[in-house]
């Protein structure tokens, strides 16, 4: 909500000013089609040839982060804390039980408890990997906790692909402007001969090409960018919360303890109550 907010007012400020100084819409309503046109898409294609199909898709549905915000909300930890929780009390009653769960996720009554989890194959696999290793003898924390930041780092890599495709975006589309405002002048060029009330509405439509550029670049895209860097790195931290639970427990830690210590470590905003996770655990059941 806050982000379309965002949008209107600066629309409202930038062309309010505009008007209030005696501006005149018209000239830039009727060059507007054609230097979309041309600047987006210059900006598309050229975003197109520099990145593969699926980085092109994946940037458009990222944009939606910018008005959707973060993937992960307060109750999706709390969820997440009670199947790590579960987990760690199978694995400490009995490992056989624990490998069913890791070795078949989607089959297990632990996971089905907080489906969406199910639903983020990066989230499962450092979870079931990180427990599997632990079967296999691997379980030196200094080992987990590289192994883990390796993974991490690796998410977050392959995430922030879109941002850096809206950050080239912007740096490029002032210089697109440019390009759309010179043909406007050559289009001037060739009718020099005509009256100056005709040659300056031709002059102002070929300008809009530059003020086009730029307010993209600096208003819409770049701020897109930095939205989607800002939730991507919100998002991060849910990943962290399964380093500090899994960490903990190679460390030979109490159950409960690793995930207080995950708690403490979750975002402000994000974090849920020592009560309410108390709670959660509570009610959560070992299941067979």
């Amino acid at each position: 909500m806050i982000a379309v907010i965002g949008i209107a007012f600066t629309f409202f400020m930038v062309f309010g000013g505009y008007l209030l100084a005696g501006g005149k819409l018209g000239i830039i309503l009727k060059s507007l089609p054609f230097e979309i046109m041309m600047i987006g898409g210059a900006a598309l294609g050229s975003f197109a040839v520099a990145n593969s199909t699926n980085s092109f898709r994946q940037t458009g549905k990222d944009v939606l982060k910018v008005f959707k915000g973060g993937q992960w909300k307060k109750e999706d930890y709390e969820r997440l804390l009670q199947v790590l929780y579960l987990l760690l009390m199978s694995a400490k009653s009995n490992p056989i039980i624990l490998e069913r769960h890791i070795e078949s996720p989607l089959d297990s009554n632990i996971f089905q408890k907080f489906p969406k989890l199910l639903g983020d194959q990066a989230a499962i696999d450092s979870i079931c990997d990180t427990l599997r290793s632990g079967s296999m003898n691997y379980s030196d924390p200094n080992q987990v906790e590289e192994l883990l930041d390796r993974k991490i780092e690796e998410i977050k890599h392959h995430r922030l692909a879109s941002v850096h495709g809206l950050q080239s975006i912007a740096d490029g589309l002032p210089a697109l402007g440019i390009v759309a405002a010179v043909l406007g002048v050559i289009k001037t060029m060739g009718s020099i001969d005509q009256p100056p009330e005709v040659l300056g509405k031709l002059i102002g439509g070929a300008l809009v090409g530059t003020f086009l550029g730029v307010f993209l670049a600096y208003c819409l895209v770049a701020p897109f960018a930095a939205k989607v860097k800002a939730v991507v790195d919100e998002d991060m931290s849910f990943y962290l919360a399964i380093k500090e639970v899994l960490l903990s427990y190679f460390h030979k830690h109490p159950p409960k303890m690793c995930v207080e210590v995950a708690r403490q470590n979750i975002p402000h905003s994000l974090r849920p109550s020592f009560s309410k996770v108390e709670e959660v655990l509570k009610n959560a059941k070992v299941d067979s």
